[in-house]
């Protein structure tokens, strides 16, 4: 008998995501157990956002230019998952965009399939048509479930340090249904070091 995709756990705790948002709770950290030995696309991060009092700050200078940023967070998000999850096969945006380009008309490019809305707590379905692309993405990249980081924003905090705060969703692409969702936040002297803690929380290190 095959092995559910998920761990039993997590799928019951999946009511407990949103109180990380309150932070009435830790966040759920990936479930790397229940996705050990597949094959799951890593999406590439879509919406990314800078606290509008901080836009001018040139603490978040490396992440105005709307292209490079989400180019620089992928990598280091796909940095994390390969390096704190390596029991699980991730397909990382690089490839997943060789990938399109390889599949004209039959892969729809990662970067723009409307993934950012799965940053809604509400959902409990992945809607068409983007059901429909994460479908066909896994059809020629192998695997059934997707890593979709959906949104990250940034802010300075109280401290003065850079605030991250990083919307990580996981779904069956052929059942559609969203299987865990987590919101991770992290702090750090920089930009780049946020997002490292708010990944660090979510996949951390078990010797």
């Amino acid at each position: 008998m095959p092995r559910p995709l998920l761990p039993t756990c997590a799928l019951v705790l999946l009511v407990a995501a949103p109180l990380a948002a309150q932070g009435q709770a830790p966040p759920l950290p990936v479930p790397t157990q229940g996705l050990a030995g597949q094959q799951v696309p890593l999406i590439p991060l879509t919406l990314l956002a800078i606290d509008p009092a901080a836009e001018n700050d040139s603490l978040f200078a490396p992440y105005r230019d709307r292209r490079p940023a989400l180019l620089r967070a992928d990598s280091l998000i796909g940095e994390a998952f390969e390096a704190r999850g390596p029991e699980v096969k991730w397909v990382l945006p690089p490839a997943l965009r060789k990938i399109a380009r390889r599949a004209p008309g039959i892969v729809d490019d990662p970067d723009q399939m409307g993934q950012a809305l799965l940053r809604s707590p509400k959902l409990k379905d992945v809607p068409d048509p983007l059901r429909a692309s994460l479908r066909k993405l896994t059809a020629v990249a192998g695997g059934r479930v997707v890593m979709v980081p959906a949104a990250l924003g940034f802010t300075r905090g109280p401290d003065g340090r850079a605030r991250a705060e990083l919307s990580l969703v996981a779904a069956d692409t052929r059942s559609g249904k969203v299987l865990w969702r987590s919101l991770t936040i992290g702090s750090g002297a920089t930009p780049d070091a946020a997002l490292t803690a708010a990944l660090d929380a979510v996949l951390p290190f078990e010797p």
